[in-house]
C-alpha cells in the first residue's frame, strides 16, 4: 500500500514528518534511485526508499521506548566530533534513536530515547506544552519574593521573560534548599539562568517526569524499556490537549449561531408584537414601570399629576439636574 514518504521515514525512526518533509526537499531521498519529490507516494514493501544512499530495510523496525537515567557528565546529543560520552553509549546499539527530553552536561535525570519519531515530535514541541518536573537543589534558602518571581516568569538577560511555573519547595538542609520545579517549556539552561537572576546559584538539577513518564527508582546510567501501559498513556497525553480543544468547540458549535432553521417561525399574520403567556399583545413601551400595575399609574404619572402622591422634592431633585 502506497504512504506518503514522510510518513515511511517517520516510522522508520528519521524524524518527524516535518523534519522529513525538509530531506525531502533537500534532495537528500531517493525512490527507486530516482530523487523523490514532496508529496511523493511509495510502498516499502515494492519500491527501494533510501535516505543519503542508506536503504530502509523493507520490515519496519519494532517501536523502541527506553527510559534513561542520565548521569553528570553525559550528553545528550551525539557529536561525532566530540569525544565524551554520550546517552546512546549507555543502551544497547538497537538503530537510530531519538533523545526526548535533553539535559545539559551537568543536569541528570529522565530521558527518553525511542525510534518514534511522531511520538518525540509531539513530546518535543513547544506547542504541546507538556510538563517536565525537575527536582532542584539550590545553595540557599529562597525567600517569598523569590519564590513568586520565579512562579510568574523572570525576565532573562537575554530579554526572554520565562512563562509561569509550579515552584514548590520540598525540604531544607542547612543553607541548601530541594525545590520542585514544574515547567511547560524547555530553554537550554533555563533553569541555572533563572537561578542566577533571582539570586538562587543552583547546585543540582535532576529531572524526575515528562509529561506522564516517571524516572522512578532508576539510578544513574540505568534504563528499563517503558511498559505498554506508559507508552499508551505518553501518546493519549500527546493527543490529550488537542482533543480535548476539539469536544470543547464541538459542544460550543450549536450555540454560537442561531440560523432561521433553528429559530420558531412566526405565527400567520403575526405583527413582531411581543405577547403574554396569555396570547394577549404587550406594549413595548420604555415608559411602564416594571412594578406598576394594571389600573395604578406609576410612579412617574403620579408625579406628573396636580396632587400626586409623589414624594416630597421630587420634582424640585429633577428641576434642578438641568
Amino acid at each position: 500500500m502506497e504512504e506518503r514518504l514522510q510518513k515511511i521515514l517517520a516510522r522508520a525512526g528519521f524524524g518527524s514528518r516535518r523534519s522529513n518533509e525538509d530531506l525531502i526537499v533537500a534532495g537528500r531521498v531517493k525512490v527507486n534511485g530516482v530523487v523523490a519529490e514532496l508529496g511523493s507516494k511509495a510502498d516499502l514493501s515494492k519500491d527501494s526508499i533510501s535516505v543519503d544512499g542508506q536503504l530502509l530495510p523493507k520490515e519496519q523496525p519494532k517501536n523502541i521506548y527506553i527510559a534513561l537515567h542520565k548521569p553528570r557528565g553525559v550528553l545528550s546529543d551525539v557529536d561525532p566530533n566530540d569525544p565524551r560520552p554520550t546517552v546512546m553509549d549507555l543502551v544497547p546499539k538497537v538503530g537510530h534513536l531519538f533523545s526526548v527530553g535533553r539535559l545539559d552536561l551537568d543536569s541528570e535525570g529522565l530521558i527518553l530515547l525511542t525510534n518514534d519519531g511522531d511520538l518525540a515530535n509531539r513530546l518535543t514541541h513547544p506547542r504541546y506544552g507538556h510538563e517536565k518536573e525537575y527536582r532542584v537543589n539550590v545553595g540557599t534558602r529562597p525567600d517569598d519574593q523569590q519564590l513568586s518571581t520565579w512562579r510568574r516568569g523572570v525576565v532573562l538577560p537575554d530579554g526572554h521573560k520565562t512563562a509561569p511555573a509550579q515552584v514548590i519547595v520540598d525540604s531544607t538542609s542547612g543553607e541548601h534548599t530541594w525545590l520542585r520545579v514544574i515547567l511547560k517549556e524547555g530553554r537550554k539552561r533555563q533553569i541555572r539562568e533563572v537561578g542566577t537572576t533571582i539570586g538562587l546559584p543552583v547546585l543540582r538539577i535532576v529531572r524526575v517526569r515528562i509529561g506522564t513518564l516517571e524516572l522512578g527508582s532508576l539510578k544513574p546510567k540505568e534504563w528499563r524499556d517503558l511498559s505498554s501501559a506508559e507508552v499508551h498513556r505518553l501518546k493519549v497525553s500527546t493527543l490529550g490537549s488537542k482533543s480535548s480543544s476539539t469536544e470543547r468547540k464541538t459542544e460550543r458549535a450549536p450555540w454560537k449561531k442561531r440560523t432561521a432553521q433553528n429559530l420558531p417561525a412566526k405565527l400567520e399574520g403575526d405583527t413582531g408584537e411581543k405577547r403574554s403567556e396569555h396570547g394577549s399583545p404587550r406594549p413595548h413601551s420604555s415608559n411602564q414601570s416594571k412594578t406598576s400595575r394594571p389600573g395604578r399609574p406609576s410612579q412617574r404619572q403620579q408625579a406628573s399629576r396636580p396632587g400626586g402622591n409623589a414624594r416630597p422634592g421630587l420634582r424640585t431633585r429633577r428641576n434642578n439636574q438641568h
